[in-house]
Order: structure tokens, then C-alpha cells, then sequence
């Protein structure tokens, strides 16, 4: 029964993405060519390809094919599904400029073509003068669907190619304060390099490792916190991307939970191959430092695995008079944060969205999608992320990496 209906599932979304591609097929190559020439040709071949590539993309990375593999088909695949949400995007714009620019070549008087197709010519007389007439301009309506279609391209490419730009250049730095009540004056200024979702896998690779780290050791932390997603694939075909982690710096090093991702990468393989990078593990854990405790606990995903997040094992025997920081990937463990009398939830998971308007659908899922927001007595801060899961490409939610400083009410 599972079967079927999974069967059924996967009918229906391919039946939707060909659906809204042929939408997109009719509007930017039918609708903007004549007959069965090149254009239309190329243009049809583009949009049949890219489907296809993406599913092939998604499926090999799910399903464990070579890498290689999932790098060839990665790279077209991954960065088409980011060009057709935006052409469809572009295309549904296109719809309420198309009539207003039909409405100003009428008042401009620009006139229709007599004729916008030749009959063939009689093979017996040989060609008529029809024939050998030139083509006649465009129609009004071909004019206006070439010059709405050309815009929709251009608009969607220009979109994924800055997006894809700002992912592969690597994360900004942000700046926040955080007050903590229960902060000593001690810990006063104490700052957090917090990031998430790197996402190391076919197509960010150990170059963009060694961004992120360059980038999180020129802030000059007090202690770095990687929470989760660090990687999509195994350690056999990522160790080698993962081992400029080893260069993280920080007085009082580096600290890593996991991530939904880790699960479908082999955790537990991942947890200590981290370890070996110089990198502490809070698997459901807390340590002390000088002013505060540091607690983490495992993704909601590790439940699958009979390794979810046990708040009690990491909080329950804590000195509640003394701050707490939370490591936790997902924002929606800030609920059981609160229960837990936790001070600063860190997380990430969100992306920010990653590809306006993806932000409205992470905001259904999510209670916080991006920056610092109060629940009760806990602050959940919510990283935008380093890099980027399937496209390469940020659009709407720029990446970062975020230096939290703490403050206390005392200083």
C-alpha cells in the first residue's frame, strides 16, 4: 500500500512540473516563434532537458549514486530548478504587462502584419511572388510576447546568476547583541561565531570549507558553534571538502550539533570524523565555561535513528541560576528550550528561505525564519546559513555567518 501511494505522490508532482513547464514552454518558445525553426527547436530541447536533469540531480544524491555523478548532473540540475522557479515567476509577471504594452503599441497606431505565413509555393508553376516576397514583420501580439518572454528570460538568469554569485563568493559577516539577565559581568562581550548550513556535498566543495573558515577566524571569536547541516554525503566522499575545518580558531573552541542532513549522510560517521578535526561534540551534552553553560542537542531527524534530542540529558541537572546557551538545530526546538529554562537558543535549518519567496513557506514550518526573536525568557537567534542546499544560489536570504555577543545586564 505504501508503494502505491508513493507511486501516486511522484505521478502527481511530475505531472504538476510538466504542467508548469509546458505553461513556461508555451509562453517563452511557442508563443514568441513562428514555426519549427531553430529557436523553437533549442528552446523546446532547453526545456525538456532541464526537467529532466533535475530529477536525475535530486535522485542521484538520494540515492547514493557515484559522486562524480552527482556532481555532473548537480551543477545543470540543481541550477535549473533555481532558473524555473523564476521563469515561472517571471512568465506569471508577464501576464499583467503583457496586455498594458498591447495596450500602448494600439494608442502608439503600430499596425498588424498583412500576412505572418506563406503558402507553399505550387510545385508545378514554381515559386510565387508571395514566396519570394520577405517575411512580413512581426504581429502585434508575436512583437509583444517577444519582448515579454525575452524580459522574463533575461530577468530570471540575472536573478540565479547574482544568487548563484553571492553563494560561491561565501558568507558575510553579521553583528548582533543579545542580553542575557543571568550573563556575570565576566562574560560581558563574549562572542559566538555561529554557523549553519554549509552543506558540503557535489557542489560546495572544500574551496568554499576554506571561505567559511577564513571568514569565521577573522572575527576573532571567543568560541564557534557549527550548528548543523554541515554536510550532504558521506565522509568517504567529503572528508577530503570537511578538513580545512581543522583550521578553526577560538579561545575556547570550536563546538558542532547535528543536523537533519548528517542523518541522511551517516551521523554517526560524521560525529567523528568532526572529532578528528579538532571539533567538540554535544551529542545531547552541556559543558561549563567561565560564565555560562554551552548545551546541544541532537536533530529532530536523529529520532529515526533512535538518537532525537533528550533536553533532560543535556539540561536537566544544570545549575539554573547560571546562563545557558542551546546549540539546537531547528528553531522549533526552541518550545522545549523554554520548558528547559534556556537563556539563547542558536539554530539554524531555515536558510532564510534561500529562494524568495521561499521565506513564506519556511515561515509556515518555522517560528522564527531569520535574525533574533523572544519566546518567553529564551532569545531564539536563527542563522540564515553559509551555504545552500540543492541550487547553489541564495536568492532574497543572503548567506552569513553570525558573531553573536553576549551581554550582561550587569555591566
Amino acid at each position: 500500500m505504501a508503494v502505491v501511494v508513493i507511486a501516486l505522490v511522484a505521478l502527481v508532482a511530475v505531472a504538476v512540473l510538466g504542467g508548469l513547464h509546458w505553461y513556461v514552454w508555451r509562453r517563452l518558445v511557442r508563443d514568441t516563434t513562428r514555426a519549427w525553426g531553430p529557436a523553437r527547436v533549442t528552446g523546446t530541447a532547453v526545456l525538456v532537458a532541464g526537467p529532466v536533469l533535475m530529477i536525475a540531480a535530486l535522485v542521484a544524491e538520494r540515492g547514493g549514486a557515484p559522486f562524480w555523478l552527482q556532481q555532473v548532473l548537480g551543477w545543470p540540475g540543481f541550477l535549473w530548478m533555481a532558473l524555473a522557479i523564476y521563469l515561472l515567476l517571471a512568465v506569471l509577471a508577464g501576464e499583467v504587462l503583457r496586455p498594458l504594452l498591447r495596450r500602448l503599441l494600439e494608442r502608439r497606431g503600430r499596425p498588424e502584419a498583412a500576412v505572418e505565413a506563406h503558402e507553399a509555393p505550387d510545385s508545378a508553376t514554381g515559386p510565387t511572388e508571395a514566396s519570394e516576397a520577405p517575411r512580413s514583420a512581426p504581429s502585434r501580439r508575436l512583437f509583444v510576447s517577444r519582448v515579454v518572454g525575452g524580459a522574463a528570460a533575461a530577468a530570471a538568469v540575472g536573478t540565479v546568476g547574482y544568487g548563484t554569485y553571492g553563494v560561491l563568493r561565501g558568507p558575510s559577516v553579521k553583528r548582533v547583541t543579545v542580553p542575557l539577565a543571568k550573563l556575570p559581568r565576566s562574560a560581558h562581550g563574549y562572542r559566538i561565531a555561529v554557523v549553519s548550513d554549509i552543506h558540503l556535498g557535489p557542489l560546495l566543495g572544500r574551496g568554499f570549507a576554506q571561505k567559511v573558515v577564513d571568514t569565521i577566524n577573522a572575527t576573532q571569536p571567543d568560541l564557534i558553534a557549527v550548528v548543523g547541516d554541515l554536510v550532504d554525503g558521506s565522509v568517504k566522499n567529503l572528508g577530503p571538502a570537511a578538513a580545512p575545518l581543522a583550521g578553526l580558531k577560538a579561545r575556547h573552541g570550536s563546538f558542532f550539533v547535528t543536523g537533519n542532513h548528517e542523518y541522511f549522510s551517516g551521523a554517526q560517521q560524521w560525529l567523528e570524523e568532526v572529532r578528528t578535526l579538532g571539533i567538540h561534540t554535544l551529542e545531547n551534552a552541556r559543558t561549563e565555561l567561565a560564565g555560562f553553560d554551552l548545551a546541544g542537542v541532537n536533530d529532530l531527524q536523529g529520532e529515526s535513528e533512535g538518537q532525537g534530542p533528550d533536553f533532560g540529558k543535556a539540561l536537566g541537572d544544570r545549575d539554573t541560576t547560571r546562563a545557558c546557551v542551546l546549540l539546537a538545530h531547528q528553531p522549533v526546538q526552541i518550545h522545549e528550550a523554554v520548558k528547559h529554562g534556556v537563556d539563547l537558543q542558536l539554530s539554524g535549518h531555515t536558510h532564510g528561505g534561500q529562494l524568495w519567496p521561499g521565506n513564506f513557506i519556511a515561515a509556515a514550518a518555522n517560528p522564527t525564519v531569520a535574525g533574533l526573536e523572544r519566546y518567553g525568557d529564551t532569545e531564539l537567534y536563527v542563522s540564515r546559513g553559509a551555504g545552500a542546499w540543492g541550487p547553489p544560489t541564495r536568492v532574497g536570504a543572503p548567506s552569513d555567518i553570525t558573531v553573536v555577543e553576549l551581554a550582561s545586564k550587569q555591566a
